[in-house]
């Protein structure tokens, strides 16, 4: 974990050419741990697809644990998870032909109109690893045979130290009670990343509901200012980069005179900061409330769209704590927090669209400002540390 210089304005030639790679990343990482589903979503016997980085899955749950495989059929293409069928405990069969898999190895087991056929035993689907945790069902999106798979903590940001003031759960806690919401959002999945993590974009916010029921001191915008501004984490374990906001190195602006703005509310948050980790996984602690931390996800789906997930965890040790977060999560959080107050990013990522969509000009023609040093921080640190990029997946082939 370093400090990194913040006092930085829009990236010349040599800068751009050190996140060239991300430019690139249009259909997201390969070899990181994504969310797939809540684990409310899949239920016992129960199979359902998402695709991740143009990857079809299809997931199953039998006797209790979930299995992921490639949600294509190897006789001709098509999607298992269009009509699920379950036949046995530890096969998925296709609904086409009765190609049947088996869910552990992804290995052809049998033809329901072929069963002795030469093919049976020579041909599999991809299997993929499968972690689920606190309510969440978390998939490694990797190349067939990448080894060695790294683990789920890596690809999630780290735990807050214990000598921090603020104390906030980590997603893995054995107290934690994780609950959120997930929507499709038509936007590249780096532009989610991106306004999750913009310092600058306070302004977007000023009106929400929750900034003004709270009255909250919300800055109009955060500006670096020097060395403490950003603290990097480029070690062992989870890569990524946060906003230091309490460091004196951040130039909080409350007004602007040219305008005739002030930024309304008198209460602050203490113990607010944000980061953001490979693969693109957003920390905001002591958010919404103290105690609180919100996470958030910009999965890809394909080069224009990404599944946007938002959570609150929190530390429930006893069976009061938790049924009280449920409650404040149903009847005040849920809306307020994850629904409106975000809704106002969903419409500025998809707004970015067209500029920095395939054949568009934004990845050139962007004005990045000494505000956007974070951005181009984060940037540089996927260039380094991804492990893999997701090449265009118009036309997938299950063919191993």
């Amino acid at each position: 974990m370093t400090e990194t210089s913040a006092r930085k304005s829009a990236p010349g030639a040599l800068a751009r050419r050190q996140f060239e790679p991300y430019t690139r990343a249009s259909w997201g990482l390969m070899n990181h741990w994504y969310p797939a589903f809540f684990s409310e979503e899949l239920a016992e016997d129960e199979a359902k697809g998402t695709k991740i980085c143009g990857i079809p899955i299809i997931l199953r749950r039998s006797n209790g644990k979930v299995f992921a495989l490639r949600d294509q059929c190897a006789h001709r293409g098509v999607r298992l998870s269009i009509r699920p069928a379950c036949l046995t405990k530890d096969t998925l069969t296709c609904w086409y032909h009765g190609f049947t898999y088996d869910l552990e190895s992804g290995r052809l087991v049998t033809i329901v109109a072929a069963p002795d056929d030469e093919i049976v035993d020579e041909v599999r689907l991809q299997v993929f690893p499968v972690e689920e945790r606190n309510g969440l069902i978390y998939v490694f999106v990797g190349d067939e045979g990448y080894s060695p798979v790294p683990d789920l903590a890596d690809d999630l940001p780290p735990k807050v130290a214990p000598d921090y003031a603020h104390q906030v759960p980590h997603l893995l806690d054995e107290d934690a009670v994780v609950l959120g919401l997930r929507r499709t959002v038509a936007s590249n999945w780096r532009l989610g990343v991106e306004n999750g993590f913009d310092p600058g974009h306070n302004w977007l916010h000023r009106d929400s509901p929750i900034v003004v029921a709270l009255d909250t001191a919300l800055p109009l915008g955060l500006v670096p200012t020097g060395p403490g501004a950003l603290t990097t984490f480029e070690g062992d374990g989870p890569k990524g980069i946060r906003n230091e906001w309490d460091s004196g190195d951040y130039d909080v602006v409350m007004k602007s005179e040219k305008l005739g703005l002030e930024a309304r509310g008198k209460n602050t948050i203490p113990g607010l900061r944000t980061s953001i980790f490979l693969p693109g996984v957003l920390m905001v602690e002591n958010w919404p409330a103290s105690g609180l931390v919100q996470y958030e996800w910009y999965v890809p789906i394909d080069a224009e769209h990404h599944e946007y997930w938002a959570v609150l965890a929190a530390s429930c040790p006893t069976a009061e704590a938790r049924e009280k977060f449920v409650y404040e999560y149903e009847h005040l959080w849920k809306d307020a927090a994850l629904g409106v107050f975000n809704d106002d990013d969903l419409f500025a990522r998809e707004a970015m669209e067209n500029f920095y969509a395939e054949g568009g000009t934004g990845w050139d023609d962007e004005q990045l400002c000494s505000m956007d040093a974070v951005i181009v921080g984060w940037r540089k640190i996927v260039s380094r540390y991804a492990r893999g990029y997701q090449t265009p997946q118009t036309n997938p082939s299950p063919k191993l």
